[in-house]
């Protein structure tokens, strides 16, 4: 999304989880514009995406930062689903995290809206529009499509080349709070890898590790076995 700056020095350059939904269908013809899976396109022209915190090392727990969302847009995830989300993680993977900031999507943020991003010792969420469904004019890759059944979202192809992402209340928590996050908390905490791809690697293995399987193994357990009884039966 955003291009690398060499002469920028504030802060390491942020990674982001993101997607590019069209604006919804109004008879002319808009450009398409791929939420590319965290990373940024390396051929657009950086500029700072967002508040640079500068890390601490104090060792005090994370604080949140809410931005308003953006007229159209709505958080999706509560501070305290966050929270409570994080707290399931060994506390060593939370230690270096100081700021989950809730993002505001803006005029210019509209052409590369993020899911997510990490830069420094921060997470960023981004907002999703209020009705929780996505447009875009090219079909979604079969990555893209995997991820989405994954964690409950729909795509639908509409006529005249547009496809939906459709989420529910529940689909878009359960992607926020077990990929999204846990993917941008697998990004601060790589400190081995410097190419992106492999960066992003890492962080899809991650998100896949400690969001994706535990909580499925959970929802396993957590069903309960219906022993059916004919009429009469003791």
């Amino acid at each position: 999304m955003f291009g690398v700056a060499k002469s920028y020095t504030r802060g390491p350059i942020p990674h982001e989880r993101s997607t590019a939904p069209l604006s919804r269908p109004s008879g002319h013809k808009v450009q398409y514009n791929k939420r590319a899976r965290g990373q940024r396109n390396q051929r657009l022209p950086f500029a700072p995406p967002e508040n640079w915190y500068e890390p601490a090392e104090s060792g005090r727990p994370y604080r949140f930062v809410v931005q308003e969302p953006g007229r159209g847009y709505r958080h999706v995830v509560t501070q305290a689903e966050v929270r409570a989300r994080l707290d399931q993680l060994p506390a060593e993977f939370v230690r270096p995290l100081e700021v989950v900031q809730f993002s505001r999507i803006t005029r210019k943020k509209q052409s590369f809206p993020c899911y997510g991003m990490q830069w420094g010792a921060a997470l960023y969420l981004y907002p999703i529009e209020e009705d929780l469904v996505e447009f875009y004019n090219q079909p979604p890759k079969p990555a893209q499509r995997n991820e989405a059944r994954m964690y409950g979202g729909r795509w639908v192809h509409e006529p005249g080349g547009v496809w939906k992402l459709m989420w529910t209340e529940e689909s878009i928590k359960d992607f926020y709070l077990n990929n999204i996050l846990i993917h941008e908390l697998g990004h601060l905490l790589d400190d081995r890898n410097s190419r992106p791809v492999d960066r992003e690697r890492f962080a899809e293995w991650f998100a896949v590790r400690h969001g994706y399987r535990p909580t499925r193994s959970e929802r396993m357990r957590g069903k309960k076995t219906v022993i059916r009884r004919h009429h009469g039966q003791h």
